[in-house]
């Protein structure tokens, strides 16, 4: 009987695989500067007085790259708002077959449109009132998203295949928890041009601390 309830306690406790997930990563990833403040243009005539346009400090996605079975996340979701005359966040990190709505908080139109080959969309004008149509990203990759009305936001979504990434602070700090041991390939994703990637050999119950220099 005990060696019965010991091994349903294990199966309980190992990930798929029976690979343990409690391995520890962090360091830091060194970020170009900063740009400055840009004028934002609107095309089309309204009440709403458009301000200059805040350009975000730039961050990181640092994600784990791999192939891990049973990590599926195809029925999550995620928001990706127009806020300001912004999109918030500027830079959205989910895994394939993630949900995402485009809210608009503004007292103002919007019109959110993709030309990216990943995935092309348009979403058409829509107020603060009104809720437009859900997008299902299904392809990894980075897909940018602009608004029709206001030519200067500029969103990104990167769309990746694992469940284990996590965004940098604005210093380029980061942090990630329970992730499976072994040998993997860590990447830090700052733009398509600038991906950099480390070997990494985690352990269970270590911390191991990786930084990511510029190029």
């Amino acid at each position: 009987m005990r060696s019965i309830v010991v091994s349903v306690f294990i199966g309980l406790t190992l990930p798929a695989g029976g690979i343990w997930a409690d391995a520890t990563v962090e360091g830091l990833v060194e970020l170009p500067k900063p740009t400055d403040l840009r004028p934002l243009n609107q095309r089309y005539r309204s009440n709403v007085e458009v301000p200059v346009a805040p350009t975000n400090p730039p961050i990181a996605v640092v994600y784990l790259a791999g192939d891990f079975a049973g990590k599926n996340n195809a029925k999550s979701s995620a928001q990706m708002t127009q806020k300001n005359i912004t999109f918030e966040p500027d830079l959205l990190a989910i895994q394939v077959g993630t949900a995402v709505d485009f809210p608009n908080l503004d007292d103002t139109y919007h019109n959110v449109f993709s030309y990216s080959k990943l995935k092309r969309f348009d979403l058409g004008r829509y107020r603060k009132d009104e809720k437009p149509a859900t997008v299902v990203f299904d392809k990894p990759g980075a897909v940018t998203v602009h608004c029709e009305i206001h030519d200067r936001m500029r969103g990104t979504i990167l769309v990746l295949e694992t469940p284990y990434f996590k965004k940098s602070d604005t210093a380029g700090r980061y942090r990630m928890e329970h992730l499976p041991a072994g040998r993997h390939t860590l990447k830090a994703w700052i733009s398509d041009n600038d991906v950099r990637e480390r070997s990494v050999d985690l352990k269970n119950g270590q911390t191991l601390h990786v930084d990511f220099p510029a190029k």
